[in-house]
């Protein structure tokens, strides 16, 4: 009996492209793709990869949701996790210790495709006012909400960003849901523009909590210079080798670094459910952040566009 035949965007020796495959049988529930969200990390992979691993030969995307076959939308929060360990048991199923721990999209196929079938357990419901085609930010989102709550923020503390990208976007978005005013740094007019209209200012001054969302030397180094003494720095950015910690400012400000990745569960809540929340009750970020709607089968256009940062783009999403 012959499968069924889709479309999914993978990595070639000829760059990205849309090939068919046979959709993978699995168990779980198979969504209809709506949208699917092409992340930096996509980007650097497609570009050259990270040094030891392989970057072809599985189906990208790890932003993405669809409709499941009862006609209900859901984003996915696409972690691969065990469930038992130490880790999973407290929540923390990002840092899960088992060897089969990981992420859809990621050396794994994910969502960049016509379908897929996900465990129930990674299926996000969609709160009224969240789009499906919008919704392929709840990923994304999670990350910058996880990171902004790693910050561990009190009331009246002065927070920046330092990245004018989704995650950086994000991020004023999650801070300022709690209720926090939030300046950001960014280097291109059109990331300007999208800050202002999620209320961030022009950062100046220090700031008690920073957070990196740029993920390179100079970023980091600016984030270093605009927290106060004491302050803390939390890194959202994606460091491929050694992260480039500024030495002196780090050592005579005595500033903390906090480490933050993916997303995970604080007293039975999901960072993906809050995420989908914060995007449902306010429309403007999604029409904010989402600045390139692409069809699948221009997949590679869409990589170019989303790797060039003064093309105008923030985040480029894919539709099937």
């Amino acid at each position: 009996m012959k499968g069924i035949i889709m479309r999914a965007v993978r990595n070639t020796d000829q760059g990205i492209l849309v090939t068919e495959i046979d959709e993978p049988v699995a168990p779980g529930v198979r969504l209809t793709i709506a949208s699917t969200g092409i992340c930096g990390t996509d980007v650097i992979f497609a570009a050259g990869g990270v040094q030891g691993y392989t970057v072809q030969g599985y189906t990208y995307g790890h932003e993405f949701a669809g409709t499941a076959a009862d006609g209900r939308s859901y984003a996915v929060e696409p972690l691969v996790y065990c469930g038992q360990c130490d880790q999973c048991r407290t929540g923390h199923v990002q840092r899960c210790t088992a060897p089969e721990h990981g992420t859809l999209g990621i050396f794994r196929n994910g969502g960049m495709c016509d379908a897929v079938t996900v465990s129930e357990n990674m299926l996000v419901p969609l709160p009224a006012g969240l789009d499906v085609r919008d919704a392929c930010l709840v990923e994304p989102a999670s990350v910058a909400w996880h990171g902004v709550r790693r910050a561990a923020l009190t009331p009246g503390e002065r927070v920046a960003v330092v990245g004018g990208g989704s995650i950086g976007l994000l991020a004023v978005a999650a801070a300022r849901q709690r209720g926090h005013d939030v300046d950001i740094e960014v280097r291109h007019k059109h990331q300007r523009m999208a800050a202002e209209r999620l209320e961030a200012g022009p950062a100046e001054g220090l700031y008690d909590v920073v957070i990196d969302a740029a993920g390179s030397e100079s970023g980091l180094a600016r984030c270093a210079e605009l927290a106060r003494p004491g302050g803390r720095i939390v890194l959202l950015g994606v460091y491929v080798h050694t992260v480039p910690i500024p030495g002196v400012a780090s050592l005579v400000k005595e500033l903390t670094y906090v480490n933050s990745i993916s997303y995970s569960r604080h007293d039975g809540i999901r960072d993906t459910e809050q995420a989908a929340a914060l995007l449902a009750g306010n429309p403007a970020i999604a029409q904010t952040v989402i600045t390139h709607r692409f069809p699948l089968d221009d997949a590679a256009e869409a990589f170019r566009v989303a790797g060039d940062r003064a093309s105008g783009a923030i985040k480029v999403v894919l539709h099937p």
